[in-house]
């Protein structure tokens, strides 16, 4: 797939750092409740760790105790899912629409009238609060 935002392995490496980079461009996850943002409950927006484009918004972020930040909804034409075959099993991938970064996974199991679940790595967002 090609996105708005393209770069090098090198460059994001740069730019990302080892932790971050394993997640968003090599599709790693952080290990269940180690994440900055899983306890954060604070009004403000969700951005993509790579490229800065606006995700989710506090709004959309619920507790579903399965350790990683969670959201029934994303804001429009922000993520593309895509099939992931591993592990020995069909899931399905949120890539950032912008740039492709790796997010995590979404599931049909969410408690909210969307029946989503958003379940994203913390090290793949950035939290800024609303003044």
């Amino acid at each position: 797939m090609e996105f708005p935002v393209t770069k090098t392995d090198a460059e994001w490496l740069q730019e990302l750092g080892p932790e971050r980079f394993e997640i968003l461009r090599q599709a790693g996850t952080e290990a269940p409740f180690t994440g900055s943002l899983l306890d954060v409950n604070a009004n403000g927006t969700y951005t993509c760790g790579g490229c800065n484009a606006v995700l989710f918004n506090a709004g959309q972020k619920f507790d579903s105790h399965c350790g990683w930040p969670s959201f029934d909804a994303c804001e429009p034409d922000t993520i593309i899912e895509s099939p992931d075959h591993s592990l020995g099993r069909v899931r399905t991938e949120i890539l950032c629409a912008n740039c492709g970064g790796h997010l995590g996974h979404v599931f049909e199991d969410g408690p909210t009238d969307t029946g989503l679940r958003y379940c994203v790595n913390s090290l793949s967002i950035d939290f800024t609060p609303e003044d």
